[in-house]
């Protein structure tokens, strides 16, 4: 049996009854946190309230030798795999779920609080104006992607706003919104199809957590607001419904 819990957006507290339920009853746990961190925590917290000890796997863990942990323990235990935020959002537990169903083992879900709606209830932005959302991840060798200016690019054309995750990475650490902005803005100098330059775009820190930072304006003031300690999330907003431009006013200092 395999049980993907997720664990919400900040600190071990952010767990569901039910999901708290179904670790203390688990013979193994194991988690991931580079699709998603709980920045107000650590694996020490969470062995302590969760009462069993947590397995963290690397990517290679999970995307390339499951086999070799997850899915070897599930077939004959109660297995639990963590990951922050809801449990089902990034492609890879997606093909971990698959590669158990090919298996034969039982599966099933138990949901947590995530990104994707806390930025609605947070900025006032309307939850069904969203489109397809992006990544901005940090530059390859020397190489920017191009993808999510394309992505708010098409977005702004259907009149939907744009969800913007930013990179985790092993080495270069979370990227800031700040540093997202560079990056969009260094294709739009490049491109010069006018899809940022003098937008507004709102930026989100620390969901979750006790001092969330919610901050919209011009994409050029944004460049240097200090938005503060991570994660950090970003909305390039189409054009505002009047009830969504009020409560950024209100929530966001618009």
């Amino acid at each position: 049996m395999l049980t993907f819990i997720g664990l919400g957006l900040y600190d071990e507290k952010d767990i569901s009854l039910k999901g708290l339920e179904a670790i203390r009853d688990a013979d193994v746990v194991y988690a991931e946190f580079y699709t998603s961190r709980l920045m107000g925590s650590s694996v020490e917290k969470m062995d302590a309230l969760y009462g069993k000890k947590v397995n963290v796997l690397v990517r290679e863990d999970v995307e390339q030798h499951p086999k070799e942990n997850v899915l070897r323990d599930a077939r004959d235990k109660k297995v639990v795999f963590l990951t922050g935020g809801d449990a089902m959002v990034a492609t890879t537990h997606v093909d971990l779920r698959l590669r158990a169903k090919q298996m034969g083992i039982e599966t099933r879900i138990i949901n947590g609080p995530s990104i994707q709606s806390a930025v609605c209830g947070l900025t006032g932005l309307q939850s069904y104006r969203f489109g397809k959302a992006a990544t901005i991840a940090f530059p390859y060798k020397g190489n920017i992607s191009e993808t999510p200016y394309d992505t708010v690019k098409m977005n702004k054309k259907n009149g939907l706003h744009t969800l913007l995750f930013l990179d985790i990475d092993r080495e270069k650490g979370f990227m800031t919104i700040n540093e997202g902005i560079d990056l969009l803005l260094a294709v739009e100098a490049r491109r010069r199809e006018n899809v940022v330059t003098g937008t507004i775009c709102v930026g989100v820190a620390r969901a979750g957590s006790p001092d969330p930072c919610i901050r919209a304006g011009k994409i050029e003031a944004l460049k240097s607001f200090d938005f503060g300690r991570p994660l950090h999330i970003m909305v390039v907003p189409a054009d505002l419904h009047f009830l969504e431009e009020e409560a950024l006013q209100a929530f966001a200092g618009l």
